[in-house]
């Protein structure tokens, strides 16, 4: 471990983690904990030996120039601190790295030792994965858990994910042991797009990060961002009609699968969320409430309670195969979870 700097008495403080790698399709979980960092300046205070942890061959360090120095920056696992300040302060202590390739029990271990240290209250480790979700609805994001009251008193679900597993998964798993509570929080992104950035989903993560916490994350340029990334996909999709087509078949599971009007929960943290923007920016606009994507374009119809997203054009007759037979479909030998190496449910 190399220590960098000291840290002063934390008020309350809740660790938040992500990973580069398995665990973080679209790059919007560790995207997610970089905006933390950078819009409430975290302090860098340790980082773990890269030596213990990673394997230089595939990830690999880089060389770059400082004032004509040259300088080596070397993979590794940070850990910074951010001073949330307002009526109920609280300050966050950011884990951001990329999954070890080695002695994840050792990396476990020295990560929870920093926060019995710092006396965090709370782990929460975000992930990403990808699935059958079109980028035209907002975004899914499940929170998991291993403690049946924790999972009960903060409406969150109860793991019963059995299969492969990333350092999420042991982390979260290394935390119920320690007697640490933890929370992971898994976003699901369309496997047909699944090329990093996605901004969309980032701020899902984050908007459900505030609901848990109770803070309020300042979002800067991310939901320009995200309205910008879905208006990219939607040009994409309507120059194929392949594409398309498979989208609205997304589109239309979705729906079907949703409760015609939103749950009372839903309603009520959609309302917390806007009472504490109240100061800080905008609110839903005249005839519904903005998603996560903060895009006005996604109103929630008030007699359902369900998104009306635009829906991409629909393909002419001949106009090529539908869905299923050719890139727009997914392929048959992996599915969304072996993809992205994680299920909702997942530790």
């Amino acid at each position: 471990m190399i220590e960098l700097e000291s840290v002063p008495e934390l008020v309350d403080p809740v660790m938040v983690a992500a990973f580069e790698g398995w665990n973080d399709a679209g790059d919007a979980a560790s995207t997610a904990v970089g905006h933390l960092d950078r819009e409430w300046k975290g302090e860098v205070f340790a980082a773990l030996d890269a030596e213990d942890y990673y394997d230089f061959q595939v990830n690999r360090p880089t060389v770059w120039l400082d004032n004509g120095v040259r300088k080596v920056t070397w993979p590794t696992t940070r850990l910074s601190v951010v001073r949330v300040g307002g009526e109920k302060p609280r300050d966050l202590v950011l884990v951001r790295g990329i999954e070890p390739s080695m002695r994840w029990r050792s990396f476990c271990n020295e990560i929870l030792g920093f926060a019995h240290e710092l006396g965090v209250e709370m782990v929460v480790i975000l992930g990403a994965l990808l699935g059958d979700t079109p980028h035209t609805r907002p975004v899914p994001v499940s929170g998991v858990t291993s403690d049946a009251d924790l999972a009960r008193t903060m409406g969150l679900e109860e793991t019963r994910y059995e299969g492969p597993t990333g350092i999420v998964g042991i982390l979260q798993e290394a935390c119920t042991h320690a007697g640490v509570p933890a929370v992971s929080l898994w976003a699901a992104v369309p496997h047909y797009v699944s090329q990093p950035p996605n901004p969309k989903a980032t701020l899902a993560l984050l908007n459900r990060l505030e609901d848990l916490i109770g803070l309020r994350i300042p979002l800067g340029e991310l939901p320009e961002d995200a309205r910008a990334w879905q208006l990219g996909v939607d040009q994409l999709a309507a120059e194929d009609s392949e594409v398309a087509e498979y989208v609205q078949t997304l589109e239309e599971a979705r729906d079907t699968a949703e409760l015609p009007e939103a749950s009372g929960e839903a309603i009520a943290r959609e309302f917390e969320r806007y009472l504490r923007r109240r100061d800080g920016g905008p609110g839903p606009g005249p005839g519904g409430h903005a998603t996560e994507s903060g895009d006005s374009t996604y109103l929630r119809d008030p007699s359902t309670g369900r998104t009306r997203p635009p829906k991409p054009p629909r393909a002419e007759p001949g106009q090529g195969p539908g869905p299923g037979q050719g890139h727009g479909k997914k392929p048959e030998d992996k599915g969304p979870d072996e993809a992205s190496g994680e299920s909702p449910d997942e530790e």
